[in-house]
């Protein structure tokens, strides 16, 4: 089953969101076939902690007025890799270090793209 409608709008959301506040490499995978506890990953890069925390805070703002909370953040303490869990869908921002290191992408590589210019 593909991802639901509602969790490639939030998905949209979220990464326009981190647009806003200057996130690079932001890419959105559909993980729903693979995971039962998600449909949607969202990916994005920062220069430096701080500026993680503002795509965070940006992000966390976009889907709050969509009527969105998250479940629950992890990682901000150290700011290099935030997971933000809203159910739909989990948000990664990552320092860039982190992203080289982690890869997800390649993790994921079986996993269709969402196209977020649509």
């Amino acid at each position: 089953m593909a991802a639901t409608q509602r969790a490639i709008d939030l998905a949209k959301a979220a990464a326009a969101a981190a647009e806003d506040k200057l996130a690079s490499k932001i890419v959105a995978i559909d993980v729903s076939e693979q995971l039962a506890l998600t449909d949607v990953f969202v990916l994005a890069s920062a220069p430096n902690d701080r500026q993680v925390s503002a795509i965070v805070d940006g992000v966390e703002d976009k889907l709050r007025e969509l009527g969105v909370k998250p479940a629950r953040r992890e990682g901000e303490r150290d700011g290099r890799w935030v997971l933000i869990d809203f159910g739909d869908i989990v948000v990664h921002v990552q320092h860039e270090e982190e992203r080289a290191y982690y890869q997800l992408e390649r993790l994921w590589k079986d996993c269709p793209a969402i196209d977020l210019t649509s």
